[in-house]
């Protein structure tokens, strides 16, 4: 299946100068989700993934059926404040401020297998937090997974050390 056929790209949004790569119309499609979702897994089955972690809040519409294909439990990554229980805040850099992140204290045991996964990688911000909150408690990132990679802005670079699957790429 051509994914990027699925993908309504919506110019000048969220600013004018931005090709907005809009997954709703690849959501809708029951098929075509159901193909992405079991492409994005397929590469970690039988790797004892453990958890999915997913920021939000695209991370959990992508996220959580990939760990339900994987038989993983799913961990949400949130904004500040709408965690209930204790959680660790990592605050990271963006091209025009600050932002930051938040994970549950209590929601990785150190050592398990931990497969992050988010609709898109444009620069890495979002998922160096995320993968700095998630080594903190002690989790072990296997791979990082996007349904979209914006090749042109480089995220990747920052992510070296980390086994990436993308999906589609621009």
């Amino acid at each position: 299946m051509d994914f990027k056929e699925n993908i309504r790209v919506v110019t000048d949004f969220p600013e004018k100068g931005i090709r907005f790569k809009d997954i709703t119309t690849l959501l809708k499609d029951g098929i075509c989700f159901h193909q992405a979702i079991d492409a994005l897994a397929e590469p970690f089955q039988g790797q004892g993934i453990e958890l999915v972690v997913g920021p939000e809040a695209r991370g959990f519409v992508i996220g959580a059926p990939v760990a339900y294909a994987l038989k993983a439990g799913f961990v949400p990554v949130r904004k500040p404040g709408k965690l209930p229980a204790e959680t660790l805040k990592h605050e990271y850099n963006l091209e025009y401020g600050k932002d930051s992140l938040e994970i549950h204290k209590d929601a990785i045991i150190p050592g398990q297998k931990v497969l992050i996964v988010d609709d898109l990688l444009a620069t890495g911000g979002t998922v160096q937090a995320t993968i700095s909150m998630v080594e903190a408690l002690g989790g072990v990132v296997v791979g990082l997974v996007f349904l979209i990679e914006l090749s042109y802005l480089e995220g990747r670079k920052n992510l070296k050390n980390y086994n990436i699957t993308s999906l589609l790429k621009y």
